[in-house]
């Protein structure tokens, strides 16, 4: 018997219990859907995460303030000693660039939370005050007009930069080059916008707080280290970012920050530092085990549904009994009643996967609509599910088959 005639019988015994043969399949599709559902969420969350960490420099050391006193469960002499630092400054900064050999840049940041306007427009910022160099620590770029220059720096101009998403709250489609916005009482006059970095913020491995920076506005540091209002006991700086010169010593430059801000200090801990590569690998690590705690869940489904097609199978045997007697009686092997029923099982099964990978990517669409969760489909994540559907088929198909294959023709035929 050819194989167009095991799929024609085949097709024949799926369509002569309809209800059945759906019924079995539901197993297989929601399996299916729940797996590439899931590695996608899995993998939106895995791509969001190496945005935020690349958004930062893959290969720069993030130097954060922290003050040990916003803590809970902080001894009283402990927050006592704190006093003995003025916290990250603009002298650390500059330190930093003439003791540490594998410093290339180090740029300082300055963050206040606040509201621009312009005209009737209003928009929650963080005004950034930071240097020139920026724009080349953290791989930024230009779309339209120029950054900051060392000219604004030196005479603390009211100049400013916006970051994509500020540009597009208070300026729409219009041009912002050459306009000016407010910002608590002072105006500053747009000179660049930059490009849009499409990363959104969150706290990566639980320690380095990311923003969203196309909100952010930038400004001169000098200009907001003057022009605006700080208390007396505030830091003067809310970050450094250091470039390394040599990636592989990625490490070794960090021991050496440490060392020079501790000691300038006077070995209060008042920072947190971070290096966004070493995040990253981190990142990686729990996202890989996060997809296969995940994978498997969605794993159990699939088995749940090889069992019923098994379950299935067997009850189909027992009822076509006397068909499979009356089949040998006629000159079919073995071989060929074997064929007949793991086709069957084969078929439901990649029906169901078809299916179930239409049902996964819908659900991955409405996930991202609804929830705001951002979700990736990989071409490897719809291999994987429609192999494993087959596998499914055969692998619980096969038992039920031989089954049939090994009736004895003469009690098949007396079986009622």
């Amino acid at each position: 018997m050819d194989l167009r005639e095991t799929f024609e019988l085949s097709t024949a015994g799926l369509l002569s219990h309809k209800l059945r043969t759906v019924l079995t399949m539901l197993g297989i599709i929601f399996g299916v859907g729940a797996v590439i559902s899931m590695l996608s969420i899995g993998e939106g969350a895995k791509q969001e995460a190496l945005d935020q960490i690349s958004q930062m420099g893959i290969h720069n050391i993030i130097v954060q303030h922290w003050n040990p006193e916003e803590d809970d469960g902080v001894e009283e002499e402990d927050a006592g000693s704190s006093n003995l630092s003025a916290g990250l400054t603009w002298a650390d900064a500059r330190s930093i660039e003439m003791i540490c050999p594998l410093a290339e840049l180090v740029t300082p940041q300055r963050e206040l939370k606040t509201r621009a306007h312009r005209g009737s427009n209003s928009f929650q910022t963080v005004i950034v005050g930071t240097t020139p160099d920026y724009l080349q620590i953290l791989n930024a770029r230009m779309q339209q007009g120029v950054f900051l220059t060392e000219e604004d720096l030196l005479r603390s101009r009211r100049v400013c930069v916006l970051g994509s998403d500020a540009k597009r709250a208070l300026f729409f489609f219009e041009d912002p080059l050459g306009e000016q916005i407010k910002v608590q009482n002072q105006w500053f006059t747009v000179v660049g916008v930059l490009e849009d970095k499409g990363a959104a913020g969150g706290k990566i491995g639980g320690v380095l707080e990311v923003r969203n920076t196309d909100e952010d506005i930038y400004i001169p540091m000098t200009t907001v280290l003057r022009r605006f209002h700080w208390e007396a006991n505030e830091a003067e700086l809310t970050q450094l970012t250091v470039k390394v010169s040599d990636p592989e010593r990625l490490q070794e430059a960090a021991n050496i920050v440490r060392g020079i801000l501790m000691r300038r200090h006077r070995g209060v801990d008042d920072f947190k530092l971070a290096i966004p590569e070493e995040l990253m690998r981190q990142s990686q690590r729990t996202q890989q085990i996060f997809n296969i705690v995940m994978g498997c869940i969605a794993g159990i489904s699939l088995v749940v549904g090889g069992i019923g097609i098994m379950n299935i199978m067997l009850a189909s045997v027992l009822e076509r009994t006397r068909e499979i007697g009356i089949r040998r009686a006629l000159g079919a092997k073995r071989s060929d009643v074997l064929a007949q029923f793991l086709v069957e099982a084969v078929m439901v099964s990649l029906l169901g996967g078809i299916i179930g990978i239409l049902l996964g990517y819908s659900m991955t669409t409405i996930i991202t609509l609804y929830a705001r969760w951002k979700t990736i489909v990989q071409p490897w994540t719809i291999v994987l599910s429609f192999g494993v559907a087959a596998g499914i088929g055969v692998g619980f198909g096969y038992y039920p088959a031989r089954q049939a294959a090994m009736l004895n023709p003469i009690d098949a035929l007396r079986y009622e």
